[in-house]
């Protein structure tokens, strides 16, 4: 994607997990060292908060998809457009929430240099 669709990009911003299967270097393993050092030095990785991660909570619901609200093998993209939606309204009316620890305030504070425009 780097060479394709951000090609452009003088920055490209990675926001992910704390896992720790996440390594740049892994380029240097499929492609010549010169053309993945010329990548990562314009990847910058921002790591979610190793508790509450918002990746977390995506990650629970779409495991809850894929145990409770998929039937086994769909046959199309149209079918399984139509069971996620179902399931996610199902979801949405069941107002299952999470008890985010996170706040606004700690947010500006450890996200700060991506918001150079907040004045604290």
């Amino acid at each position: 994607m780097a060479e394709t669709t951000y090609k452009e990009a003088k920055t490209i911003t990675i926001i992910e997990d704390n896992l720790s299967a996440h390594k740049l270097s892994t380029l240097y393993e499929i492609m010549a060292p010169q053309k993945a050092r010329q990548i990562i030095k314009r990847i910058e990785v921002v790591r979610t908060p190793k508790h509450g991660s918002w990746l977390n909570i995506a990650e629970c619901e779409l495991s809850v998809l894929t145990r409770c609200g998929l039937k086994s093998r769909i046959a199309d993209a149209s079918d399984l457009k139509r069971q996620v939606e179902d399931w996610a309204t199902y979801r949405n009316k069941k107002q299952k929430g999470v008890d985010w620890q996170f706040t606004t305030k700690d947010a500006r504070i450890k996200l700060k240099r991506l918001n150079p425009s907040y004045i604290s």
